[in-house]
């Protein structure tokens, strides 16, 4: 299972590197392509963790001004 995260920063907000940086300490890693960032869970991980990870994600970002979009995807590999 996979957690995505699309920012959009607002010029009255934190800057990008301090969001990307607050991101790194709860586990996500930059990338390229759609979306900013990435978060990998272990095998274990099921959906009720991910929703538990939005609430942090969600209070993490509280008052920085960050608008932020999150994806939870299953995958096989």
């Amino acid at each position: 299972m996979k957690t995505y995260i699309k920012l959009t920063f607002n010029s009255e907000g934190e800057r990008p590197s301090e969001i990307i940086d607050l991101l790194h300490g709860l586990g996500f890693k930059p990338q390229r392509g759609e979306y900013d960032m990435v978060y990998d869970w272990d095998n274990d991980a099921e959906v009720s963790d991910a929703i538990r990870f939005a609430d942090q994600i969600h209070s993490a970002l509280e008052g920085h001004k960050v608008l932020y979009s999150i994806e939870t995807d299953t995958f096989e590999e």
